[in-house]
């Protein structure tokens, strides 16, 4: 006892705290972007009674993936970080947390996302090695792309064909079409999040599309925006979704109408506001296809 009353404990739970920090648990706003698309994926995949076991599954390996890609960014991004005024912060940034210290925290929660690949069939399993690979990339490819927030779109949305796959065995149309809508969503509310740092992003030379669409960002995202909505009627089409989707498409329109009323004079806090608002569009459109079955079960 008194061994635990002494300056290891403390120390202890500090550093425990650190990497909590790395994981961004005390940051759930990515955890929310990627949990969603794939709530969407195991409803429609389970005509809205998915597999209890599957649920379980995803969302752990929806925060542990998310989890070992914040750890690995910031280990990439650990000659960056400390010249950003909003990451200058982070624990490796900051010296809390040593590079070797998060190799072997993102190597600890790869080896529990391996575990949960295991559990799931062999279509899922195949796709799983691509979502590593997708993970592992992208904070590489921010240094030689000037659009990585495609690439963090695909790693984001490459659960919905995963839980496809796990459900049902195939990635049938509908699959694909959810992805790309997936896809679409993250590089709307990515670029609202670079608008924030493109000043910093410009002098220490990481690309961004908010560098890429300059002074035509809210027009770019504005069609982003369209070409979501229309993915967002096509996949209620093809499942055979009826008003209570739609009500929710109609209002997540409006959400994005907001979004860019927000973001009209580019100022950073409101660019952040715009891109942490974004989870309630993952939300309303949850609701909606919940709705769909439960009303038409």
């Amino acid at each position: 006892m008194k061994f635990l009353g002494g300056n290891f404990a403390p120390e202890l739970v500090t550093q425990l705290r650190n990497y909590g920090k790395l994981m961004r648990i005390d940051k759930p706003i990515g955890t929310w972007l990627l949990l969603w698309p794939t709530l969407w994926a195991l409803w429609l995949a389970g005509k809205g009674h998915p597999d209890p076991g599957l649920f379980v599954i995803f969302v752990l390996g929806v925060f542990i993936m998310r989890s070992a890609g914040c750890v690995l960014n910031d280990y990439v991004d650990r000659n960056i970080d400390p010249y950003v005024e909003r990451t200058r912060t982070r624990p490796i940034a900051s010296g809390a947390v040593l590079p070797m210290e998060a190799l072997t925290l993102f190597a600890a929660l790869g080896f529990i996302a391996i575990g949960l690949a295991t559990m799931l069939n062999r279509p899922a399993q195949l796709l799983a090695v691509v979502a590593a690979g997708l993970t592992i990339s992208y904070p590489f490819i921010k240094r030689f792309m000037s659009i990585p927030q495609f690439i963090l779109g695909a790693a984001f949305g490459w659960a919905v064909p995963m839980a496809f796959a796990a459900q049902t065995g195939e990635t049938p149309q509908l699959a694909w079409l959810v992805f790309g809508t997936a896809l679409v969503w993250a590089v709307i509310y990515d670029t609202f999040y670079a608008m924030v740092d493109r000043e910093d992003d410009r002098k220490v030379g990481v690309k961004s599309t908010a560098l890429l669409f300059g002074d035509m960002d809210l027009f770019v995202i504005a069609g982003l925006q369209l070409i979501m909505l229309v993915a967002l009627v096509f996949v209620g089409l093809r499942a055979g979704l009826g008003f209570w989707y739609f009500a929710s498409v109609a209002l997540v329109a409006g959400l994005m109408a907001y979004h860019q009323w927000l973001a009209r004079e580019r100022q950073p806090a409101s660019c952040f506001s715009a891109f942490l608002h974004n989870r309630h569009i993952g939300l309303v459109v949850f609701i909606g296809i919940v709705l769909h079955y439960a009303f038409n079960p």
